[in-house]
């Protein structure tokens, strides 16, 4: 072997120091140039001007970056959604900052990838980069519930990098492959969710701040619901045939969704239904107050940010806003006065019809929607056909069967010798599902709470009873005053007595 010359040796260690030397330069010019950007950039430009950056050099690359934005136009991006989910599960030792949450009543901390961080994975032998970035936007002027503002939000989006030659490969397996494995995270650790709307937020930022949400915890199940058997075992077939329809839906031509109507008098059980509904298919719930809402507009851009996979609630339709009359010149006028500053456009019946059943409708899958109401005569007949609320559930007093479960889920007994008794009197009487919880819930002692449950029964019977009669002799009376038919008098007659 020939020994390498003394003069060779140090020209090659004054070339690697020449080397090293402009290659430190270069960093530390990179490091002054971007404390600059930060000093005298507004942080909202800051994004653009890397952008531009990255994509100048990305000419002489043989990269490709792809950006999945947070956002796809009014929906949500569903590539978005499961990167958060596959990439928070791919954490490595080398990431040095990531968020952390945990959520009330949750066992489990949430953790997700920080602005700016990057994480490698590989697929197929496929080097794959992704970068969670972020970049502050200005809505501009908007006026917001008769007040000005200029409101600034954020949007996310992640880059994803990898040699172009992989581009096929990255289409179609990996991305399919990242939402299948995210769908599957998400179904075995869902927190079920009730979303209410934030009317102040409605416009001005992303979709996703049109709604705020906390945690369902809601305990009811279809075992502990104190209704028929027959309807209960109904409800449930139909809620597992709409799910696994969803080719039917597409070959038929209809929207992905279902309506239903529940009806009946208050305290049977409605609200509890919904929750039973929500933790058997594993669904979030999204409580719209109708009445809260100041146009067509702003129904449509709550509705559009509405997940999949979800219970779309309106409680008390007949109650919450003016639905019966497709137009309605009085209320509009009078809430254009309430308001001065922000005059209010009308929510029409048919603007509402649009969105539950028109075109509107078919943005989004596997929705359910439910309408409550106490008086299913106040509603109109548009509201009431099939496409709309197609099953309508009424939900009636107390059954001798919704008893016996009751009975079963607050005493934890399954006989008893004033059974029989009760379920006589139940029948007789118009009591609500929660008017017998109550009195069951009133003693631990089985005895003594269904000795109460009969007194109550019975005295509820009595009053019931005494109604009817004043309501027939306040008839009769109004015969005696105006005249009558002779078998009317012969009947008030026999009341008097």
């Amino acid at each position: 072997m020939t020994t390498p010359a003394p003069s060779d040796f140090k020209n090659a260690v004054a070339v690697a120091k020449a080397v090293l030397s402009a290659a430190a330069s270069v960093t530390a010019t990179a490091m002054v140039v971007q404390s600059m950007v930060h000093t005298i950039v507004p942080h909202e430009l800051q994004g653009l001007l890397f952008s531009r950056i990255r994509g100048f050099f990305s000419r002489f690359s043989n990269e490709m970056t792809m950006v999945v934005d947070e956002y796809d136009g009014f929906v949500q991006n569903e590539l978005f959604d499961s990167a958060q989910v596959f990439l928070a599960a791919k954490q490595s030792p080398s990431t040095t900052r990531i968020r952390v949450s945990k959520p009330t009543k949750e066992n489990h901390f949430t953790v997700a990838m920080d602005r700016n961080q990057a994480l490698v994975d590989t697929f197929q032998g496929v080097e794959l980069k992704w970068v969670s970035a972020s970049r502050q936007l200005d809505s501009g002027h908007r006026v917001h519930h008769g007040r000005n503002s200029t409101v600034q939000y954020e949007v996310q989006y992640f880059e994803l990098t990898f040699q172009k030659k992989h581009k096929e490969i990255v289409l179609n397996s990996y991305l399919p492959f990242v939402v299948s494995e995210a769908k599957s995270m998400k179904q075995g650790k869902k927190t079920l969710k009730l979303h209410t709307p934030s009317f102040d937020r409605v416009y001005g930022g992303p979709l996703s701040d049109a709604w705020a949400s906390v945690n369902l915890d809601h305990p009811a199940t279809f075992g502990t619901l104190a209704m028929d058997l027959e309807l209960k075992k109904t409800i449930m077939d139909d809620l597992e045939r709409f799910v696994r329809r969803k080719e039917y839906y597409r070959r038929v031509g209809k929207a992905w969704k279902r309506g239903y109507l529940l009806y009946g008098p208050p305290g049977t059980g409605k609200s509890s239904l919904i929750a039973a509904m929500a933790n058997y298919l594993n669904f979030d719930i999204y409580d719209l107050e109708l009445s809260g809402l100041r146009s067509n507009a702003e129904l449509r851009r709550l509705l559009v940010a509405t997940a999949n996979h979800s219970i779309l609630v309106v409680e008390d339709i007949d109650c919450t806003i003016e639905l019966q009359e497709r137009k309605s010149e009085t209320r509009a006028a009078r809430m254009n006065m309430m308001s001065t500053d922000y005059p209010r456009e009308d929510l029409t019946l048919s603007g509402f019809l649009n969105f539950i059943d028109g075109l509107w409708s078919s943005c989004g899958d596997e929705r359910i929607i439910i309408f409550t109401t106490n008086h299913k005569e106040k509603l109109d007949s548009a509201l009431l056909r099939p496409g709309h609320m197609d099953v309508h559930v009424h939900m009636s007093y107390c059954t001798p069967c919704g008893f016996k479960l009751l009975a079963s889920n607050y005493l934890g007994i399954d006989h008893h010798e004033l059974f029989d008794q009760i379920e006589s009197s139940i029948t007789a009487a118009r009591v609500t599902p929660a008017e017998v919880a109550e009195q069951l819930m009133k003693s631990d002692e089985p005895e003594v709470a269904l000795k109460d449950l009969v007194s109550f029964l019975a005295d509820h019977k009595r009053k019931e009873t005494e109604e009817v009669i004043k309501e027939k002799v306040c008839q009769c009376q109004l015969v005696e005053e105006n005249g009558g038919t002779e078998e009317e008098s012969d009947k008030c007659e026999i009341i008097e007595e």
